[in-house]
């Protein structure tokens, strides 16, 4: 068996208990689920993102657009107070990248593209020229989700396909096993998604990790104008019949173990 074809099958198998339609929008029903790669460069403490900034903008970036991957978000952490009943990571000399695929096979199309690229620009690229002792990052972690059936695809608010000042919230919802972890997936397609467009609080997109550390997990990403509109908006989630009747479903019991969320803000060459 191919490797391509394996890999495509392992993963359509894994979350096939995920993809049910029931509950879901007329405008997501039957769309192609995208499938999408969330990069986080770790860079050392205190280190210039001049170099990695160029890199992204100059290479990465014009390279995936032209395979097909667009748009592509680019972010650093926003320092603010976090909710203490969730997790709230702090990596401020982290680079987060979030990069759509229509396929599976875009992706290794993409990839290739960017492996020719890297190597074309290798003698003039800074970046990717930087000595061992002094490295253009710290190392690199990489998660592949499929985006879910309620949102089979990016979807960007007026603020953010205008570029207007925005801000962001990365939320990655852990599960103690496999199954917890797909029944959440399906509360959010039985309405958690629409009842989030609906108060205003801008899905970007919904993910479900299938290759990567930390598994079981989800992610996805809010987006409001400002913090301030951002808070009211999960107030008004917070008080919403359909989340308070989907949180009180016992079929969705125990789905989550541990929340962890991020805010972060667009870099001014980022898509998203």
């Amino acid at each position: 068996m191919k490797r391509r074809h394996f890999l495509k099958t392992s993963l359509a198998v894994s979350t096939l208990a995920g993809l049910g339609a029931a509950g879901l929008s007329a405008s997501a029903a039957g769309k192609k689920k995208e499938y999408y790669e969330l990069r986080a460069y770790h860079l050392k403490s205190g280190a210039s993102h001049d170099l990695l900034d160029g890199y992204l903008q100059n290479l990465v970036i014009p390279t995936l657009n032209k395979a097909g991957s667009k748009p592509i978000g680019v972010f650093t952490q926003q320092e603010r107070n976090g909710n203490p009943a969730n997790t709230e990571a702090r990596d401020p000399d982290t680079v987060f990248v979030l990069i759509p695929y229509p396929s599976l096979e875009a992706f290794a199309k993409a990839t290739r593209a960017l492996s020719e690229q890297i190597q074309a620009q290798e003698a003039s690229s800074q970046y990717l020229g930087a000595p061992k002792d002094n490295p253009s990052f710290d190392r690199i972690d990489s998660w592949l989700l499929l985006a879910f059936a309620g949102q089979p695809r990016i979807e960007l608010s007026p603020y953010a396909r205008e570029k207007k000042p925005r801000m962001f919230e990365i939320r990655t919802y852990e599960s103690h096993s496999e199954i917890k972890s797909l029944k959440k997936v399906e509360m959010f397609n039985a309405g958690e998604i629409e009842t989030m467009h609906e108060v205003g609080l801008g899905p970007i997109f919904y993910g479900q990790a299938l290759i990567g550390r930390d598994l079981p997990h989800l992610t996805y990403m809010l987006s409001a104008a400002d913090q301030a509109a951002h808070s009211k908006h999960w107030e008004a989630f917070g008080k919403h019949p359909v989340w308070n009747k989907l949180k009180n479903d016992p079929k969705y019991a125990d789905t989550v173990s541990k929340i962890i969320n991020r805010f972060v803000v667009p870099t001014s060459y980022s898509q998203i």
